[in-house]
């Protein structure tokens, strides 16, 4: 791929610890509530309902005093035309698609983040969250994904010392866990969670998919390689992602689902020659008018990025933090190959 510039299926409620669905660093969640379904509840792709939320995970107050470990996000700089990023990654297949659409999420110790999302993805529900035909998702078929988003809200936090503090009811719930006993860090999971939110970035993005044979895509690839998008004219790089490059266009589609950036997208993002048109994101090259009305439309929608650290912090005795790891790793591997 190429970038271009069964113990644990329920959140049990917690003994004087906070519960809710708060996207906050340091809050921790139970990944194995929703493996393979975590787009019901963080909105990363466009969904069929009007409500606004873009995180509703039920979360957990494990560690006390996490502001103190908040990084400083970065000032916008008044000058700053798009405040986000505007890439393409190449694709030799659906396998590294889906894991360049999910490359910003990262859970530690989980090989591949990307089937937290998609495992329970049918084909139909695949083709939609992608906006390609159901047709071009099984077969021999090379993708390019194109995406702008833009960056609304950005949260961090340093890296936990070993001797963070944690909340009563935890710590009396980690001295319940037995060396051995893999059901006690399972109840202990279902309880308070497995990882802990390390980072985030909130805001919205527009994406679409381009579908090529391997001869197409191969040539296409090495273009933009030897020579670099920067270096390739308007023109030049509207021909290669047209109809008559690409076996087929998607659709561009909005993270959010936003129907109003949607309907602007269907409009100012068209390519048009002679009697038809076709949409395609890549209008947006060298057109500064187009980024300028999108810094503005695009909002705090969707979860754009995502970093889940495993709660080992909370663990102070050695032996108890290994096991606790060696259980998690157990557990992944075993949800990674079954879903």
């Amino acid at each position: 791929m190429v970038r271009l510039p069964v113990l644990l299926l329920a959140v049990a409620l917690c003994r004087a610890a906070t519960l809710d669905s708060e996207l906050g660093v340091g809050k921790s969640i139970n990944i194995f509530m929703r493996y393979g379904y975590l787009s019901i509840c963080m909105r990363v792709v466009p969904r069929n309902d009007t409500d606004g939320w873009v995180f509703r995970e039920p979360t957990v107050s494990v560690f006390q005093d996490t502001e103190r470990f908040v990084v400083a996000p970065k000032p916008r700089q008044a000058k700053t035309l798009f405040d986000g990023d505007f890439h393409m990654e190449f694709c030799d297949n659906l396998k590294q698609l889906l894991q360049a659409y999910f490359r910003d999420f990262s859970f530690e110790r989980l090989e591949r983040p990307w089937r937290a999302f998609t495992a329970g993805w049918p084909t139909d529900i695949m083709a939609r969250n992608l906006g390609i035909n159901s047709s071009f998702i099984n077969g021999d078929h090379c993708y390019v994904l194109v995406r702008v988003s833009r960056f609304r809200e950005t949260a961090k936090l340093k890296d936990l010392p070993p001797n963070i503090v944690v909340e009563d009811v935890v710590n009396e719930a980690i001295e319940e866990i037995k060396i051995g006993d893999t059901v006690s860090v399972a109840d202990f999971i279902r309880k308070y969670g497995s990882h802990y939110i390390a980072s985030y970035i909130t805001g919205n993005s527009l994406y679409q998919v381009f579908v090529f044979s391997r001869t197409a895509y191969s040539m296409i690839k090495e273009r933009l390689k030897s020579k670099g998008v920067a270096d390739i004219t308007a023109k030049e790089l509207e021909g290669y992602f047209s109809p008559w490059q690409a076996k087929h266009i998607g659709q561009i589609k909005v993270a959010s689902g936003n129907k109003t950036v949607e309907s602007w997208a269907m409009k100012r993002l068209r390519v048009h020659y002679y009697i038809f048109s076709y949409p395609s994101l890549l209008k947006l090259h060298g057109e500064p008018t187009l980024l300028r009305n999108l810094d503005t439309l695009l909002g705090n929608e969707a979860l754009l990025q995502l970093e889940l650290k495993t709660l080992s912090p909370a663990f102070k005795d050695t032996k108890k933090r290994k096991w606790f790891e060696e259980v998690i790793d157990n557990y992944l591997k075993l949800w990674e190959s079954n879903m």
